[in-house]
């Protein structure tokens, strides 16, 4: 299991997608922007050229030769996945928390980098491994469904997610008014995202394994 993954890193994630997560976390320093673009990075070009890349290198049939079951396959990509998103999103909430720090006296009109916040970029990233884990591996070849149904259905998250926060009063005061002092709503915000981002990512997981078997190599 451990060289799947690292024979995952070594020919399909080269060293620039290793440095995106300080470029686009870098992206956190501009007061009051819309931080769910900095993660939605990972989904446009992090995760489409990523497997565009593992198809131009007929990654497949390569690891079909191995001495590894389908699953273990699944898992490995899964894992690659799911160790990239985090590198993402602990390294922009580091670059978040300097910049809450910077910006002391702005006026957030989309969401501040908060944990509320954080849990709901976890759910965001959830949802997109559910969508795209499960359809790419109708084919395990074919990316290109996959990857525009996931990109759309993160893309809808969040932005039904930043309209509710503006139009609702109710989430507004957890997001933007005195929710934000209490530690442990916004705590409670972040540990469930996490655990439906497990969740997401598990489904999805499952529901590759049973389809992945039934691809003929």
């Amino acid at each position: 299991m451990y060289n799947l993954i690292l024979k995952d890193f070594k020919l399909g994630v080269p060293l620039i997608y290793l440095i995106m997560p300080f470029l686009t976390g870098a992206l956190m320093f501009i007061p009051g922007w819309i931080y769910f673009i900095v993660l939605l990075y990972f989904c446009w070009i992090t995760m489409p050229n990523m497997f565009g890349g593992f198809r131009a290198q007929n990654d497949l049939m390569f690891t079909a030769m191995m001495p590894v079951t389908k699953n273990d396959i699944v898992k490995a990509k899964v894992s690659v996945i799911v160790l990239l998103e985090l590198l993402h999103i602990v390294i922009a909430m580091i670059f978040g928390m300097i910049s809450i720090n910077l910006y002391t006296n702005i006026t957030y009109y989309f969401f501040e980098p908060h944990m509320g916040f954080w849990g709901l970029c976890f759910v965001m990233f959830g949802i997109f491994n559910i969508c795209f884990i499960s359809i790419y591996y109708k084919t395990a070849y074919k990316y290109g469904e996959a990857t525009l149904v996931s990109i759309v259905a993160a893309m809808l998250f969040a932005g039904i997610a930043q309209w509710i926060g503006i139009e609702s009063s109710y989430v507004h005061d957890i997001f933007y008014g005195a929710g934000l002092d209490r530690t442990a709503l916004q705590a409670s915000i972040l540990i469930a995202g996490i655990l439906v981002f497990i969740a997401l990512t598990v489904i999805g997981y499952r529901i590759a394994s049973k389809r992945f078997p039934k691809v003929e190599i």
